[in-house]
């Protein structure tokens, strides 16, 4: 049973919800440092549903509102809209990187490809993008994170066709690959939670997790969560798509921290090769 005395004083607790999508996913609040609280600082329970196939989301900042009773306690959930996708979507995209003097060898390129090479393969051997170690795969992106040209591109690209795209001094050959819809931020009662928290198959189905630190965990903890401490992030973050299964109701408790913080595990960590197709574009620029 969840009680918010079951917490001991230390920096509050975030219970955070992934649906069908591999995690780690970091939402926070920003908060300046760990904040101190009382005995009732049980904060808040986020909760992410995204489709079956696997995903990476990015950063989402969230507003709590008291829940009723309990004047600590705080809830808040974000879920898929039922609309349908517009412009509220994010792509899975991959690339292949050329300088602007090289536009003969990215029509050569795009012949081999409507030949059915494959562009994974062509982006290892052709690309100026560190994403090639990827086979030029930037992940799922969503509008305003990419140069407009590539933006625009991309956003208007027919899935599963290779288009070219010309940005400031480079050329992309660009392939979506899906679409999924963005994730957006709902509330969600405390007693939800609590009552699935009674069905014995709610543990079974769903992946629980504590990303809290040792000594937070020994004072005070919730049944069935499989302990994986913040700090030892970059023991058991490239394990993570291994470890768990994309297709389930994942359930991460967490420490509020600094923003800053979160921002540099989510970018450098979550994001790599969008992070240097980014650095790489500004680069060439």
């Amino acid at each position: 049973m969840l009680r918010a005395t079951h917490f001991p004083p230390i920096a509050s607790p975030t219970l955070l919800v992934l649906r069908k999508c591999f995690i780690p996913i970091l939402s926070v609040s920003s908060f300046p440092s760990y904040p101190l609280h009382n005995l009732s600082s049980f904060s808040a329970f986020h909760s992410f549903f995204s489709p079956s196939r696997p995903s990476l989301p990015s950063l989402s900042l969230t507003q709590f509102s008291p829940m009723l009773g309990h004047p600590h306690l705080r809830l808040s959930a974000s879920f898929n809209s039922e609309s349908s996708y517009g412009d509220n979507r994010e792509i899975l995209v991959q690339h292949l990187l050329l300088k602007e003097d090289d536009e003969k060898l990215l029509l050569e390129l795009q012949q081999r490809i409507a030949g059915g090479e494959d562009l994974s393969d062509l982006a290892v051997e052709y690309s100026i993008c560190p994403s090639k170690q990827e086979g030029g795969m930037l992940g799922w992106v969503r509008k305003g994170q990419m140069v407009p040209e590539f933006e625009e591109a991309a956003f208007c690209a027919p899935l599963n066709k290779v288009v070219k795209c010309k940005t400031n001094f480079a050329w992309h050959s660009l392939h979506v690959l899906s679409e999924r819809e963005e994730s957006l931020l709902k509330d969600i009662q405390p007693e939800e939670f609590h009552a699935k928290m009674q069905d014995p198959s709610f543990i079974e189905e769903a992946q629980l997790i504590d990303v809290r630190e040792p000594e937070e965990v020994s004072q005070a903890s919730l049944p069935g969560f499989q302990v994986l401490p913040l700090r030892q992030f970059g023991s058991w973050g490239p394990e993570i798509t291994s470890k768990f299964d994309p297709t389930k109701d994942t359930y991460v408790l967490i420490i509020k921290i600094s923003l800053e913080r979160l921002k540099l595990i989510s970018i450098t960590i979550l994001y790599p090769p969008l992070e240097q197709f980014v650095a790489t574009e500004e680069a060439i620029f």
